[in-house]
C-alpha cells in the first residue's frame, strides 16, 4: 500500500475509521510543540497491542507525519524518540503495516537518526530498525545500500546493552550469503561482536550467537578467524562449548552447537579436538533430554490443531523419528514419543493415512507387550484411537493378539491401565461397521462372535470384578461395555441366559449403593436393554426387588434417573411383543400406571412424552 493514496480511495477507507483515530493524526499538524509532543505519547499508548488502530493511523497517513517530525532539525529529541518509538509499535502489526513504512522511506529516515549524539533516541531508531529487518517483506539488502552504515553500526555496539542487542539481530537477519558474510567480516564483526558473548545480558549473549552461527555458515574464512579468538583469556569455541552445557537454554545450545558444527566442517577444528569429543560424549549422555523435549513440545503444539498436527507429520523423516524413539533406551525418551504419536493421533486423516503407511501399530504392541505403567498409560489410550471403526490399523491390530492384551490391562493395579483396557474394548465391540458389507446372517454371527470372544478373554468374573471397582472411571467404563454388549435382541438374550444371574446382582448391587448420578443412570440404561430382549425381559419381570428399584427411579428427583426408568418400563410395557398383557397387569398392580399418569404432566418435555407413550400401550 503506498503511502500518498489518490482520494477516492482515501475517502472509501476513511469512512470506516474512527473519529478517535482521525483525531490522533489531527494533532500531529498542531503548531504548538507540545501539543504535538503529548499527540504522539497518545498515540504511542493508542497502538499498544491493538492492530486495527495501527492500520488506522496508516491509513490516515500518520507515517509521512512521523517521518517528518522525526527528521526535522527543530524537533526536540524527546518527540524525536517519541515519534521512533511510535513507528517502532506501527511496524509491530501486519505485514501489509511494514510494506507501509517501506513505501513511505523509513529505512534511511531511522538510519539518519542513528547520527544523532542522544543515546535513548539512537536506541529507539534502531529498536525500529530491528523490527523491521526482522519482517520477512523486508529487503536485506536495504542494509547495505549505503556504504558508511555498517562501519557506523560497529562503532555504535559498544553504547549500550540496547544497542549490542539490536544491530546483533539486525547483522543476523540481514546476513544471507557470501558477501553480506564478506562485508560483515571486512567491518570487524568477529572482533566487535566477540566480547558480547560474555555480557551479563542473555539477550546480547544470544543475539551475538546467532551472529557467529550465520557468519561462519560454509565459510571457512570466518571459521578459521573463529578459531583464534579470545575472549577474556578464553579462546571462541571453548566459549562455545561452554553455552552446549545443559544448564543452558535450549536455544543457546543448539545454536552453539551450529557454531561448532561449521567450524569443523571448514576444517578450522579437527573433529577429534578434545573439545568436540568432550561434548560429544556428554551428548550422548544429554541426547534423551534433547529428544524427550523436542517429542514433548511436538505433543504440545499438536494437541488440539489439526493444521499443525499435518505440518508436524509432513515435515520430512518426522515420523520415522518419532518412531523410532519407541525404541529408545531411554524410558523418559520412549514415554515423550508415545506422547507425541498419541497426541497426533486424535486426527482423523492421519490415522487414516500416515499411521498407517508407517504401521505405527506394530511398535506400538511391541511398547505395550512390556514396558512400565507409566508408558502403559499413554500407549494404550493411543491404541484406543487405533481400534476406532476408520482406522485400517484397527484389524491387524486385533489379529495380532490385542483382546488378550486389554484383557490382561483390566486387571493392573493401576487404575488408569483398567480404564484404557475397558476403553479399548468397547471400541473393538464398537467397531463393527464392516459388518455391514456382510450378508445379514454372516453380519449376525460375526458381530455375535467380537461380543463372545470378549466376554471368553475377559471372563466373567473379571467382569464382575469390574463392576465393583472403587475407582469410578473403571466402574463407568465397565458399565458402558456392558451396556454395549447387551444390545442386539438376540444377544441380549444369548447373554442373559448364560450369565443374566451375575449381571442382575451386580445391577442390584449398584442401585443400592452409595453412587452417583451417572452410575445409576448407566445401570438403569442396562436394564432398559435387558428388558429390550425377547425371553431376557423376564429376569427383570420375575425379580420384584429390581422392579422396586425401577419404581423407585420413575419417582427420583433426578431427571436422568427417571427418564432411564421411564425406558424400562417402556420396553417391558410394550404390546406388540408376547405377554405384554401379563406384564402390563404386574405393573398396574404396582402402582406403576399412577406413576405414568403422574409423570406425563412433568414440565420436562423428554419425560413427559415417554410417559405418554408408555400410558399408549396400556390403551392400545
Amino acid at each position: 500500500m503506498a503511502c500518498l493514496l489518490e482520494t477516492p480511495i482515501r475517502m472509501s477507507v476513511l469512512s470506516e475509521v474512527t473519529a478517535s483515530s482521525r483525531h490522533y493524526v489531527d494533532r500531529l499538524f498542531d503548531p504548538d510543540p507540545q501539543k504535538v509532543l503529548q499527540g504522539v505519547i497518545d498515540m504511542k499508548n493508542a497502538v499498544i497491542g491493538n492492530n486495527k488502530q495501527k492500520a488506522n493511523l496508516i491509513v490516515l497517513g500518520a507515517v509521512p507525519r512521523l517521518l517528518y517530525l522525526l527528521q526535522q532539525e527543530t524537533s526536540s529529541t524527546e518527540l524525536k524518540t517519541e515519534c521512533a518509538v511510535v513507528l517502532g509499535s506501527l511496524a509491530m502489526g501486519t505485514e501489509n503495516n511494514v510494506k507501509s513504512l517501506l513505501d513511505c522511506h523509513i529505512i534511511p529516515a531511522l538510519l539518519q537518526g542513528l547520527l544523532s549524539p542522544d543515546l535513548k533516541f539512537i536506541e529507539a531508531c534502531l529498536r525500529c530498525l530491528r523490527t523491521i529487518f526482522t519482517s520477512p517483506v523486508t529487503p536485506e539488502e536495504l542494509l547495505y545500500t549505503d556504504a558508511t552504515v555498517i562501519p557506523h553500526l560497529m562503532a555504535l555496539l559498544s553504547r549500550s546493552r540496547y544497542t549490542q542487542e539490536y544491530i546483533c539481530q539486525i547483522f543476523s537477519h540481514c546476513c544471507k550469503g557470501p558477501d553480506h558474510q564478506t562485508i560483515l567480516f571486512n567491518h570487524g564483526a568477529v572482533q566487535n561482536i566477540a566480547h558480547l558473548l560474555t555480557s551479563v545480558s542473555y539477550k546480547v549473549r544470544m543475539q551475538a550467537l546467532k551472529c557467529f552461527s550465520v557468519l561462519a555458515f560454509e565459510n571457512p574464512q570466518v571459521s578459521m578467524t573463529l578459531v583464534n579468538v579470545l575472549v577474556d583469556g578464553e579462546l571462541l569455541p571453548q566459549i562455545f562449548v561452554k553455552m552446549l552445557q545443559r544448564d543452558k537454554p535450549i536455544e543457546m545450545q543448539l545454536t552453539s552447537a551450529k557454531c561448532l558444527t561449521y567450524m569443523c566442517r571448514a576444517g578450522a577444528i579437527r573433529t577429534d579436538d578434545n573439545c568436540i569429543v568432550l561434548k560429544l560424549d556428554h551428548d550422548l549422555k544429554h541426547a534423551h533430554e534433547l529428544r524427550q523435549a523436542a517429542f514433548k513440545l511436538y505433543a504440545s503444539l499438536g494437541a488440539n490443531d489439526e493444521d499443525i498436527r499435518k505440518k508436524i507429520i509432513d515435515t520430512e523423516n518426522m515420523m520415522d523419528r518419532i518412531v523410532t524413539g519407541l525404541s529408545e533406551s531411554s524410558v523418559k525418551v520412549r514415554l515423550a514419543a508415545v506422547r507425541c504419536l498419541h497426541s497426533l493421533s486424535r486426527s482423523v486423516q492421519q490415522l487414516r493415512t500416515s499411521f498407517q503407511d508407517h504401521a505405527v501399530w506394530k511398535p506400538l504392541m511391541k511398547v505395550l507387550q512390556n514396558a512400565p505403567d507409566e508408558i502403559l498409560v499413554v500407549a494404550s489410550s493411543m491404541l484406543c484411537n487405533l481400534l476406532l471403526e476408520f482406522s485400517p490399523s484397527k484389524e491387524p491390530i486385533l489379529e495380532s493378539g490385542a483382546v488378550e492384551l486389554l484383557c490382561g490391562l483390566t486387571q493392573s493395579e493401576n487404575p488408569a491401565l483398567r480404564v484404557n483396557g475397558i476403553w479399548a474394548l468397547m471400541m473393538r465391540k464398537l467397531s463393527t461397521e464392516w459388518l455391514n458389507s456382510l450378508p445379514k446372517n454372516m453380519a449376525f454371527q460375526a458381530e455375535q462372535k467380537i461380543k463372545a470372544d470378549i466376554l471368553r478373554s475377559l471372563s466373567t468374573e473379571q467382569l464382575f470384578r469390574l463392576l465393583s471397582d472403587s475407582d469410578l472411571n473403571v466402574l463407568m467404563k465397565t458399565l458402558g461395555l456392558l451396556r454395549n454388549l447387551l444390545s442386539t435382541r438376540p444377544h441380549i438374550d444369548k447373554i442373559m441366559s448364560t450369565h443374566g444371574k451375575q449381571i442382575m446382582q451386580a445391577v442390584t448391587l449398584i442401585l443400592e449403593g452409595e453412587h452417583n448420578i451417572e452410575v445409576k443412570e448407566q445401570t438403569l440404561c442396562i436394564l432398559a436393554n435387558i428388558a429390550d430382549g425377547t425371553t431376557a425381559k423376564e429376569l427383570i419381570m420375575t425379580n420384584d426387588d429390581i422392579l422396586q428399584k425401577i419404581k423407585y427411579y420413575m419417582g427420583h428427583s433426578h431427571v436422568k434417573l427417571q427418564l432411564a426408568a421411564m425406558f424400562c418400563i417402556s420396553n417391558l410395557v410394550w404390546n406388540e411383543e408376547e405377554g405384554s398383557q401379563e406384564r402390563q397387569d404386574k405393573l398396574r398392580d404396582m402402582g406403576i400406571v399412577d406413576i405414568l399418569h403422574k409423570l406425563s404432566q412433568s414440565p420436562d418435555s423428554n419425560l413427559c412424552d415417554k410417559a405418554k407413550t408408555a400410558l399408549q400401550q396400556y390403551l392400545a
